[in-house]
């Protein structure tokens, strides 16, 4: 995931007003088959409940699973006019971007949103499962996230004394507080979000100063732009000051992957245990 799709995404989070289509009228009288996704997350969605057959082409950044059709499409400068040529009689999106140049060529779209809480997750795993046909699938993943997370959950349900953390989206600092979904995430892990008390905890999104990730002193820092801006442990601890962190004294930075930590699909499992084991590992 590069630097300006984060970027990117950020700004959607923090603008973006909730659209959706009722599932009835999306899917029609058959279920679609030739779906385009410009969205990571709906893509990945898509061929868990084994909708995949069934997508015809996906945008730049969908780079999971590794047979779904990737395509230069781009879910943020969005072509229509591509898009149609590819004859799809349903395309799903994270906003509503392309809106009003598909309405126009007569596409229908489906607009799942960024997710703010794990139910979220599932419902819209499960409006894609109505909207391709694939409703027993779909139910059936719910079901797995929901069993392995309550199983991880029940791991650290009473660690003490509770571990703190820093969660970094990206190199200038941003964070997410415990109103977001991945802050969500964090609290259902066992850890106190340091980003709570931060300036512009409001937005959810607050950009912390080096200053105040140096004095909340977290026992644990997650980075979740290892792979955008080249940061681990070592480039986190040659930051000034940050070489007396606990978190990197004691060598617990952990760095996630970046995709699955921007988006709220299936593999939200993944990342949700790599959350638990780091706080069994401190």
């Amino acid at each position: 995931m590069n630097k300006k799709y984060l970027a990117t995404f950020f700004a959607v989070l923090a603008t973006l007003a909730t659209f959706s289509v009722n599932p009835a009228t999306a899917k029609g009288p058959s279920a679609p088959e030739r779906i385009i996704s410009l969205s990571p997350t709906a893509t990945e969605m898509l061929f868990a409940i084994n909708a995949g057959s069934q997508v015809v082409a996906v945008d730049d950044q969908s780079d999971y699973p590794a047979n779904a059709p990737t395509t230069a499409l781009s879910g943020i400068d969005v072509n229509a006019e591509a898009i149609a040529a590819l004859t799809p009689d349903l395309v799903v999106a994270s906003d509503d971007t392309a809106k009003s140049a598909l309405d126009a060529l007569g596409i229908k779209l489906l607009i799942l949103p960024a997710a703010d809480t794990l139910n979220d997750t599932y419902s819209q795993i499960n409006k894609l499962g109505k909207v391709t046909r694939h409703i027993k699938k779909a139910k059936t993943v719910v079901a797995n996230m929901k069993s392995k997370i309550a199983s991880a959950a029940a791991k650290v349900q009473n660690s003490s004394p509770q571990p703190t953390a820093f969660y970094e989206l990206d190199d200038t600092l941003y964070s997410a507080t415990s109103k977001t979904f991945i802050g969500q995430l964090l609290a259902k892990a066992g850890f106190k979000n340091i980003a709570d008390k931060a300036k512009g905890a409001g937005s959810g999104y607050p950009q912390l100063s080096a200053e105040y990730v140096v004095d909340s002193n977290p026992t644990a820092i997650f980075l979740a732009d290892g792979q955008c801006c080249a940061q681990n442990a070592k480039t986190v601890a040659a930051r000034p000051g940050f070489s007396q962190i606990s978190a990197v004294k004691n060598n617990h930075v952990f760095i996630l992957d970046d995709d699955i930590a921007s988006r709220w699909g299936p593999r939200v499992v993944d990342l949700f245990n790599d959350m638990v084991n780091a706080n069994l590992s401190l």
